[in-house]
């Protein structure tokens, strides 16, 4: 399933729920965080809340390339603070630990004119943990996002549903792309630390069980 490595977690569109399945992982996987690009809310980042949540003992979150005040495309919150995203400008951290590579929005969210999330995974050259999560369209939007990652030679390292069971969906997913590696997160009717370290030792438990090699 999973194994101490570096991950770009990335999901088929926004507010499916990266930032939570980011903290799963960095506390399951004793790993440091990076979010490349912030846009908007920069007082409660996306860092700041792994900081809260899930960030163990010895962990890094890695400062951000690119903090923008807009809640936009990183593209249009760039342009109206006249910078220049450009894929050179991203340089892995160099760290000893797993990293957590979180993006923003989907995989066709433009940086610039030019690039967009994917282009950034492939440039960075990493495993995908994919996130999906049910809502009406989100069959359409989990295929063709395996369609993408799969067209450009992008391993696809998990899938992991975030939300409640809903087994129609999940099964014609698994049917239709022979994605064998997956997992699911319940709702949580809050996220804390707790929530977190909870989901985080159900990860560890269940990437022992598949793999014994795995302690």
């Amino acid at each position: 399933m999973l194994e101490k490595r570096d991950y770009f977690v990335t999901g088929i569109g926004t507010e499916v729920g990266k930032t939570v399945i980011s903290a799963i992982l960095v506390n399951a996987l004793e790993a440091d965080y990076w979010k490349p690009v912030q846009c908007g809310d920069l007082d409660h980042s996306d860092t700041n809340k792994i900081q809260d949540w899930g960030l163990h003992a010895g962990g890094t979150c890695w400062p951000e390339v690119h903090r923008l005040s807009l809640p936009m495309s990183p593209h249009a919150a760039a342009e109206a603070e006249s910078v220049d995203i450009k894929l050179p400008q991203f340089k892995m951290p160099k760290t000893k630990q797993s990293l957590i590579i979180e993006g923003a929005g989907g995989l066709q969210v433009p940086l610039n004119q030019r690039d967009s999330m994917i282009d950034l995974i492939a440039w960075l050259d990493l495993p995908v943990v994919l996130v999906a999560r049910h809502y009406l369209g989100s069959i359409n939007h989990t295929l063709l996002s395996i369609e993408a990652l799969r067209r450009r030679e992008i391993e696809i390292a998990a899938l992991i549903f975030n939300g409640n069971e809903h087994p129609t969906t999940e099964s014609i997913i698994l049917q239709r792309t022979g994605i064998e590696k997956w997992y699911r997160i319940p709702d949580a009717e809050q996220v804390d630390r707790a929530f977190v370290e909870n989901q985080a030792q159900g990860l560890r438990e269940f990437m022992v069980n598949i793999n014994p090699t795995h302690r």
